[in-house]
Formats: structure tokens, C-alpha cells, sequence
């Protein structure tokens, strides 16, 4: 800014280049007049803006050009437009239809512009200070839009900028308008009501005519409503004490809590306006005045949020959980693990004797308990028949696909039902030592189930549903571990003796007998195929073709027939471990029928045992050798199937094997035969018949076992262990991982339930971003803490826009509405007030809403007055004065807004009548003057 001391006029001028080249650049010369601007435009219209950056010496500007998206006008119009007219921007400062925009920019406020250009210092702390300063940019700039032609307003920001302070010019053909401004701490007392503007206003014109034309005037009181003293909030926070009862004051044990603990609404701000009033109708002075709110012609509404209201859904509180257990702590967070956890409190138990020491007690750890497991309440547990399994939603329900879709479990789930619980027990008891208490009860009540075969209740049946997150993996892991177990068990018991109808886990329930033969073979073959190709890998290479050979008759029974597949001394074999005939299918060298065998199922895997096993498989290489030790791991259940295929039908060969396992592997054709019939004739495909594949390998390897004499593909005593010993040295940051996404779910679901209720459009929109975004989040192994941060404030933020929903309907009683019109009429009002920045309300101060809102203020003022009552009667004045003051309805306006339009010519009397106009703002700590007065400089 010293710039133009040596030599003053090389620097200005090439600030001049640079300002008149942004100005080419963004081709703002000539005069373009738009439509004339419709009501509301200014809020409801689309507003951009380019900038750039220029340099006044070394001191830095930032030149940034706002500008109201409007249909451009055709060219022909362009063509027609008269070289005297004036410039767009100074008809706009005359147009009414755009006064008090509820939000929009200061100047477009101010001077109802559409479109203007502004010139600030770039840096936030650099300023213009000085008055030399300010004139020099100023003349600057009114070089640059002589030189250019171009007339859009150019601003230029001076002093700090939290003080908003510009002063710019327009120019036109003839014509040129100032834009001045002036702002004060303390307002001078003769520019608190309209006189005494208006004589400002005059003076400033300085019209010669001596009847001066009349001056258009639009006036707006702001009035700020605070005190809600007639309508307590009514969400309650929860009594924690009243837990065991069961229902906690809206805290239910699977159910997250809901609402704001204070009012989310803190202000209510009323807009009375006068928009249409000329000098001599009304009277505003500082004795008497004719603005009374309740006779203005319009009243409209904005409520101010209260910031970040503190919400019962605590989601936010397991975020601040997650970030607290996985961020780097002096304390080691391997001593937060469970068994470390309750070693700790037993260590207390023991040295105080005392009850109160456990972390939960035991009623609310029983009533946890009794949640989560259900059938514990029973004499007789649940079975397997009785699980959760049908109460699942069905498949094609939406809230089936949101657990697919967010990778937690199924809302009914044992696993969402504990990560509920951990979220309040986190929450309202005893923190993370409760949290690990709980979890500690948790592992032991797993183990007492596998150990007694109690199923676990809550979890569907089957393998592990690899959509679900890991734990839920985990425990559905556990439950079929129990089920083989009790499968096994109880066959002991029931059938000590072998005998060939014996069947193995659950194999006849997959397959019925009245299936027709191509289903089967499908379901076979898939099964094969797909189901059946992985195993346990981890023991011994020799487990996968060493059979189990627990009784004498198997040791001399063909075993050396069964390798070599020899028809006639297999036939001589008892079949055993038969499940039903195959269809019609007999064996193609003897003729009899194909029986399908009872065969174990696959080892069920979770997705982290996948994950292994995959990368086992991958370090063993490319080469010849890795790729035959791969096929053999991979084969044990095929070898499985061979085995109890070749017991069931002795003297089969691999053919019959293919025929029901991988039948698109078996090809038949018809060909002529030596009679000349036509026959069909079968044949193995091409890759069964490649040189020492990994089937005839299996094939020659197999002997004719049944399935129940088998090593188990799956053991379940070691895999049950194995899930215990994962659950047990869980810390409590692993379980913040484990069940967060469950958590979501849950408050998800919550929030689209209560929605449901109130019917917010904008809530739906926002509700399905959130399943968008948790949805893509979520299906990371390990999302990262400021995503799911995210996701938890975006939820939250619904639920404060709901709470914001319930306290304005219970503030303007829409509930309580006895006609049906009304009712929908202030819905529909309290609607428009969440989703927009200023809402009118019909009727003003007459209508059903502005009814509702006098009420509110009067209320108010007569809380505020009841208190001083007496001492105010004493300060007082005469009765009828002590009487108007305690019956004002409403408290002095909050801010104080006025336009003062006029046309007039300048300077001379034969001067062209020209736009002028002030706008005025008064709050108790602010007072602007912003003023917009054109010239004829034609003459002058």
C-alpha cells in the first residue's frame, strides 16, 4: 500500500491494469439489463462467484465477482437496449420486491444488488486502514470502470473486516452512483426512529426542488422471542435408578434411548414489516410512534437452533468411547483386556468382601442377562429347532438388506442386542470396568453352552453368514460347534450299535426324498463344487487321506480293492451309509442302483479363517510341486465323498461318481451300436481325463468308508475352542470395533422409526445418504475413526432436527387443534420453519400462527414483568402510563430496519431524476448507515 509514494503513479497505474484486466477476463463490460427480479429471488435463486487475486505494490487483494444465476437475456434484446439508459444495478436499488432477504449477502441486503463486484485485502488480518489509503483505491477503481465501460457496482472492503465496512461506485453512461457507508457503536438519539433518519436521508440528497418528491419507506422490527417459561421441554433425561423396573424413562435394555435433554429451539425471532409506506402517513418520533407489530401488514418467522443440544441417542458417546480405547494412552491397553479387567475386580471382592465393588450389580447384570438370553428364564432350553431363525425378516425386507448392506446382524440378533447393551452400559454404568464385566459374563455364559450343548439363543442356524461382521461370524461359529457336538452326542446314546440307516449332522434334512433327479444332481454337483472345496488346513498333510479305522471288519474289509476300484471284489462288500436312491441312475457296470450316500458337510469358516486359509494357499507358489499340494489341501472333502460314495455303492467305478457328483462332467451322445439301435453312450469330459488329475488321484486313493466312521472334516471341539479362546481376549477396544457397526444399525433404524412419526421430508432425504455413505464405510475391514465420526454426526444431527420438530409442534400446540384445517395449516408451518431460513406467516398478526405467536410474547413479557412488578409502580409515572407499560404485548425490538427510496435529480434541478436510497439497521450494539446516491455527470 506505500506503493504510491515512489513513484506514486507506477504502482496505481499498473493496479489499474491488473483491476480493468479481471474486469475483460469476466467480460463485465457494457451494460447488460436482465428480467426484472421476482419476489424472493434473492433467497430462493441460485448466487456464484469467481475470484481472483491481484496486487496493489506487495500488499495482496482478492477481486471476487457475485453475481444472481439468471436466464440470459437473447441478443436481440442486448441490441435494442438505449445508450442513455442507466446501468441495471441502479434501477435494482428502486425495485421493492427483494427487501430484507433472510439470507443473502451484506451488500445485496443493503442495496438489493444482483450483481456487484468486491476488492478486500486476500490475508483475514490485513486491512485498509488509512483515509489516504481508502481514496486512493477508491479513484482507483473509478479509473478502472471509466477506462473499461463496465457498469456492475466495484466495493472496495476498508477497516477490519469484522466491521463489514465498503465503499464503492457504479458508473453509467452520464451517470454515477456512490455507495457510502457508516457504522457506530452508540447511535445518536435522533437516529433512533424514522424523523430523524428521514432528515438525514434529505440532507444528504440535497435536492434542489423545493416540493420534494415523496420518499417510499420499507420498515421491519425484529422481535426475539427467549423465554419459554409457559411450555417446559418435555423430553425428561432418564432415571437411571428405575433400570431393574425395566423401562428406564424412555431407557430400554434393546431399545436406544431418543430426544434432546434441553430445548433444541433457543429463539424464536418475529419479523414485522411495513414493506409499502411513504413519508407523512405514519408518525415515528422519538415521542410517539405508529408502528404497533400488531397492525403490520406482514409477519414472518426464523427460529434459532440451539447449538449441539445434548441428545439421548449417546452414539456419539461410543464414538468418544472408540477414539478414547484406540488412541495411545499411558496406560497399556493390553491391561483393559477382560480377563485382566476381572482378575482386577476379583482382587477388590476379595479385599473389601463387599458386593457393591463388582462393576454392574447383580440385578441389572441379571435383567443384561436375561435380555440377551431369554430361555435362561425356562426350565427346558431352547433347542435347536426353536431359534431365532424364523424371526428373522424376510429377505426381501429393507431392513434385511440394511444389516447386509452396513455388515452388522440382523436387528433380532443376539449379537445387536449385546452391542446395545454394551452402548448403555458404557454409557450409564460404570464405563469400561462395566463394559468388561458384562463382556467377562458374556464368555463364561458361552462356554457353560458349549460345554452343556445349549444352543445359543438369537442366532440364525447354518453356517456363518460371511454379510455379517466378524463377531456375529464368530458366535454362529460357536452355535454350529454345539450343534455337531449335540448331534453326536445324543447319536451315541440313541444308536450305540452301527447299523446302515444311521445318518450323519443334519444330512437328511438338505436333501428330501421326493427330489427329482436334476434337481438333485444340481444340489449335488453345486455342493461339490463350490460348498465342498475347502477344508481345514491347518493339521497334518497325512489326515486328509489316513481314515479313521475303528472297527476289525473295516482293517480286512477290501480296503486294497477299494484303491485299486476293482468292481468284483467291491461288489463283494456290505454297502453301508446308503441316504435314498439316486432317481433312476443304476451303476454302469453291474447294473444296480445308484444310492446317493450320507456325506459329511463342510467345515463352516468364518470370514478371518478365510482369510488365512487363502493366504496359505497362496505362499505355496506356482510351481508344479506348490500347485499338487494345493489341489491335495484343498481335496479332503472330496476324498470324503469318494469314500462314502464307493460304501454306499460297492463296485462303482469313478464314472458313477462323476454321474451324481459333477454330472456336467459326465458327457453322453447317442451313437449307432452293432445291432444298429441307437444307444447312449457316456464318457468322462476332457479335464477328467487329463493324466494323473486331482480326481482319479482322489478316486484311487479313496477306500470304502462311510461317513460316520470318517475323520471329521470339521472338528468341532477344536474350532469351539478356538472362538472362546478369540472371544476371551477381546479388549474392550476390539469390542468398540466389533459391534460399532451394530450400533449404527441400531440408530439408523431408530431415527427412521421415530421419523416415521413425524413425517420431516428432509429427514427421508438425509436418512438415505446416511444408509449411502454408512453402507460404503462400513464394508472396509477397518474404516477409519473420522468416517465413522462422520456417519455418528450426521445421525445425531437428524435426531436434533426431529427434536426440533417435537418442540415447535408442542409450542404452537398442533396437537391440540381442534379443526382439521388449522391443524394442517400450523403443521405445515412448523414444517417450513425447520427446512427454511424465514417462513411468512399467514394473515400476520391476525392469523391462527400469528395468534399463537402474540400469545408467546405476551407470556413472556408477563413473566418478565411479574417479578419487578412493584418497584416498576413505584418508578412510574400516572396510572394510565404504569397501565400501558405493563400491558405491552411485546419487549423493544431486537433490531430496527429501514429503506428509505427515492428519485430525484442531482445536482442540478434539470438534472435526470435518479435512484437514491439509504439503508439503516439498529441493534442495541450496532448502527449502520449504508447509503446509495446517484449523479447526472453529464454536465458536471
Amino acid at each position: 500500500m506505500e506503493a504510491h509514494q515512489a513513484p506514486p503513479s507506477l504502482g496505481v497505474s499498473r493496479f489499474i491494469s491488473k483491476v480493468e484486466e479481471v474486469l475483460n477476463d469476466w467480460k463485465l463490460i457494457g451494460n447488460s439489463l436482465g428480467k426484472p427480479l421476482e419476489k424472493g429471488i434473492f433467497t430462493s435463486g441460485t448466487w456464484e462467484e469467481k475470484s481472483d487475486e491481484i496486487s496493489f505494490a506487495d500488499f495482496k487483494f482478492s477481486v471476487t465477482h457475485h453475481y444472481l444465476v439468471q436466464e440470459s437475456s437473447d441478443k436481440e434484446g442486448k441490441d435494442e437496449v438505449p445508450e442513455d439508459v442507466i446501468p441495471q444495478s441502479m434501477q435494482d436499488l428502486l425495485c421493492m420486491n427483494n427487501d430484507f432477504p433472510p439470507r443473502a449477502h451484506c451488500l445485496v441486503r443493503w442495496y438489493g444488488l444482483r450483481e456487484f463486484v468486491v476488492i478486500a485485502p486476500a490475508a483475514n488480518n490485513d486491512a485498509v486502514l488509512s483515509e489516504s489509503k481508502c481514496n486512493l483505491l477508491l479513484s482507483s477503481v473509478s479509473i478502472a470502470l471509466g477506462n473499461t465501460g463496465c457498469q456492475v457496482p466495484l466495493f472496495v472492503q476498508i477497516h477490519h473486516k469484522w466491521r463489514r465496512m465498503y465503499v464503492g461506485e457504479c458508473q453509467g453512461p452520464g451517470v454515477r452512483t456512490d455507495f457510502e457507508m457508516v457504522h457506530l457503536r452508540k447511535v445518536p438519539n435522533q437516529y433512533t426512529h424514522l424523523s430523524g433518519l428521514l432528515d438525514i436521508f434529505k440532507s444528504k440528497i440535497g435536492c434542489p426542488l423545493t416540493p420534494l418528491p415523496p420518499v417510499n419507506i420499507a420498515i421491519r422490527f425484529t422481535y426475539v422471542l427467549q423465554d419459554w417459561q409457559q411450555y417446559f421441554w418435555p423430553q425428561q433425561p432418564p432415571d437411571i435408578d428405575a433400570l431393574v423396573g425395566g423401562e428406564v424413562g424412555g431407557l430400554e435394555f434393546g431399545k436406544l434411548p431418543f430426544g434432546a435433554c434441553e430445548d433444541p429451539i433457543s429463539e424464536l425471532h418475529l419479523a414485522t414489516t411495513w414493506p409499502h409506506l411513504t413519508e407523512g402517513i405514519i408518525v415515528d418520533n422519538d415521542v410517539y410512534s405508529d408502528l404497533d407489530p400488531m397492525q403490520a401488514p406482514h409477519w414472518s418467522v426464523r427460529v434459532r437452533k440451539a447449538d449441539n443440544p445434548q441428545c439421548l441417542l449417546e452414539i456419539a458417546d461410543i464414538t468418544h468411547a472408540l477414539s478414547k480405547l484406540t488412541e495411545p494412552a499411558p496406560v497399556p491397553i493390553h491391561k483393559l483386556s477382560v480377563s485382566n479387567m476381572v482378575h482386577t475386580a476379583k482382587k477388590k471382592i476379595r479385599k473389601h468382601r463387599g458386593v457393591e465393588e463388582s462393576p454392574l450389580n447383580n440385578d441389572v447384570l441379571n435383567t443384561i442377562l436375561l435380555f440377551l438370553f431369554p430361555d435362561a428364564a425356562s426350565e427346558k432350553p431352547l433347542d435347536g429347532t426353536s431359534s431365532t431363525d424364523s424371526n428373522n425378516p424376510p429377505l426381501d425386507s429393507e431392513e434385511y438388506s440394511l444389516y447386509n448392506q452396513f455388515k452388522s446382524a440382523p436387528s433380532d440378533s443376539l449379537t445387536y442386542k449385546l452391542a446395545l447393551c454394551l452402548c448403555m452400559i458404557n454409557f450409564y454404568h460404570g464405563g469400561l470396568k462395566g463394559v468388561a464385566h458384562l463382556w467377562q459374563e458374556f464368555v463364561l455364559e458361552m462356554r457353560f453352552r458349549w460345554e452343556n450343548n445349549f444352543l445359543i439363543p438369537g442366532l440364525a442356524s447354518g453356517p456363518p453368514d460371511l454379510r455379517c461382521c466378524l463377531l456375529h461370524q464368530k458366535l454362529q461359529m460357536l452355535n454350529c460347534c454345539i450343534e455337531r457336538k449335540k448331534t453326536r452326542d445324543e447319536g451315541r446314546k440313541t444308536s450305540p450299535s452301527d447299523n446302515v440307516t444311521n445318518t450323519y449332522s443334519g444330512d437328511a434334512g438338505k436333501s428330501g426324498d421326493q427330489l427329482g433327479s436334476d434337481n438333485l444332481r444340481e444340489t449335488d454337483k453345486d455342493k461339490g463344487e463350490v460348498g465342498k472345496s475347502w477344508d481345514s488346513w491347518s493339521d497334518s498333510e497325512e489326515e486328509f487321506f489316513e481314515c479313521l479305522s475303528d472297527t476289525e471288519e473295516l482293517k480286512g474289509n477290501g480296503q486294497e480293492s477299494g484303491k485299486k476300484g476293482g468292481p468284483k471284489e467291491m461288489a463283494s462288500l456290505k454297502p453301508e451309509g446308503r441316504l435314498h436312491q439316486h432317481g433312476k441312475l443304476t451303476l454302469l457296470h453291474n447294473g444296480e442302483p445308484l444310492y446317493i450316500p450320507v456325506t459329511q458337510e463342510p467345515a463352516p469358516m468364518t470370514e478371518d479363517l478365510l482369510e488365512e486359509q487363502s493366504e496359505v494357499l497362496a505362499k505355496l507358489g506356482t510351481s508344479a510341486e506348490g500347485a499338487h499340494l494345493r489341489a491335495r489341501m484343498q481335496s479332503a472333502c472330496l476324498l470324503s465323498d469318494m469314500e462314502s460314495f464307493k460304501a454306499a455303492n460297492p463296485g462303482c467305478f469313478l464314472e458313477d461318481f462323476v454321474r451324481w457328483y459333477s454330472p456336467r462332467d459326465y458327457i453322453e451322445e447317442e451313437v449307432v451300436d452293432e445291432k444298429g439301435n441307437m444307444v447312449l453312450k457316456g464318457e468322462l469330459s476332457a479335464r477328467m481325463k487329463i493324466p494323473s488329475n486331482m480326481w482319479v488321484e482322489a478316486w484311487e486313493t479313496a477306500k470304502p468308508i462311510p461317513a460316520r466312521r470318517q475323520r471329521r472334516l470339521f472338528d468341532d471341539t477344536r474350532e469351539a475352542e478356538k472362538v472362546l479362546h478369540y472371544l476371551a481376549v477381546q479388549k474392550p477396544a476390539d469390542l468398540a470395533r466389533h459391534l460399532l457397526p451394530c450400533v449404527i444399525h441400531a440408530a439408523v433404524l431408530k431415527v427412521k422409526e421415530e421419523e416415521s412419526l413425524e413425517n420431516i421430508s428432509s429427514v427421508k432425504k438425509i436418512i438415505k445418504q446416511i444408509i449411502s455413505h454408512s453402507s460404503k464405510v462400513l464394508h472396509f475391514p477397518n474404516p477409519e475413526d473420522k468416517k465413522l465420526e462422520e456417519i455418528i454426526h450426521q445421525i445425531t444431527n437428524v435426531e436434533a432436527i426431529i427434536a426440533r420438530a417435537r418442540s415447535l409442534k408442542a409450542k404452537f400446540g398442533t396437537e391440540k387443534c381442534e379443526q382439521e384445517e388449522e391443524k394442517e395449516d400450523l403443521e405445515r408451518f412448523v414444517s417450513c420453519l425447520l427446512d427454511q431460513p424465514e417462513v411468512l406467516v399467514v394473515g400476520a398478526g391476525r392469523g391462527h400462527a400469528g395468534r399463537i405467536i402474540h400469545k408467546l410474547f405476551v407470556n413472556a413479557q408477563r413473566a418478565a414483568t411479574m417479578t419487578p412488578a412493584e418497584e416498576e409502580l413505584k418508578r412510574m409515572g400516572p396510572p394510565e402510563e404504569k397501565r400501558q407499560n405493563l400491558a405491552a404485548d411485546f419487549p423493544p425490538p431486537a433490531g430496527r430496519e429501514l429503506i428509505l427510496r427515492t428519485a430525484v435529480p442531482r445536482p442540478a434541478p434539470y438534472s435526470r431524476a435518479l435512484p437514491q436510497r439509504m439503508y439503516s439497521v439498529l441493534t442495541k450494539e450496532d448502527f449502520r448507515l449504508a447509503g446509495a446516491f446517484s449523479s447526472d455527470t453529464s454536465f458536471f
